[in-house]
């Protein structure tokens, strides 16, 4: 008789909204986490289309692009967590954690992964 772990058991499907004004990111972004696990239920472009999304489809996680055309992400991660339901916001961008200084901190939001380290292990690692 086979017996599955109790981590296959008692794991949950993190739902995502993966929030990025780059289309090819957003693409490659949703690949990644897919095979990583992870149900990704929509995508916006800008600041303004997140929280409407997040209003929609109240994800588990959101994966939140600091720099957006419209509002930034560090006030988009600061919104989010003022609503009833709270997702699990991560902060990404191309540039380093280290160049924003305390806003990450400050924003609200559970980390950061760089846009070229993101993956759906380590979107995991960061949530548990």
């Amino acid at each position: 008789m086979v017996v599955a772990s109790s981590a296959c058991q008692h794991r949950t499907v993190k739902r995502v909204l993966i929030v990025d004004d780059h289309v090819r990111f957003r693409a490659t972004a949703r690949r990644w986490l897919a095979s990583g696990g992870f149900d990704v239920v929509g995508e916006a472009a800008d600041g303004a289309g997140a929280l409407e999304a997040a209003a929609r489809l109240r994800p588990d996680v959101v994966l939140l692009d600091v720099q957006l055309p419209d509002i930034d992400g560090f006030e988009i991660a600061a919104r989010l967590g003022s609503h009833d339901h709270r997702p699990a916001v991560v902060l990404t961008s191309s540039r380093d954690a280290a160049e924003f200084g305390g806003l990450v901190a400050r924003s609200g939001a559970l980390g950061f992964i760089p846009k070229a380290e993101l993956s759906g292990t380590r979107l995991t690692s960061l949530l548990e």
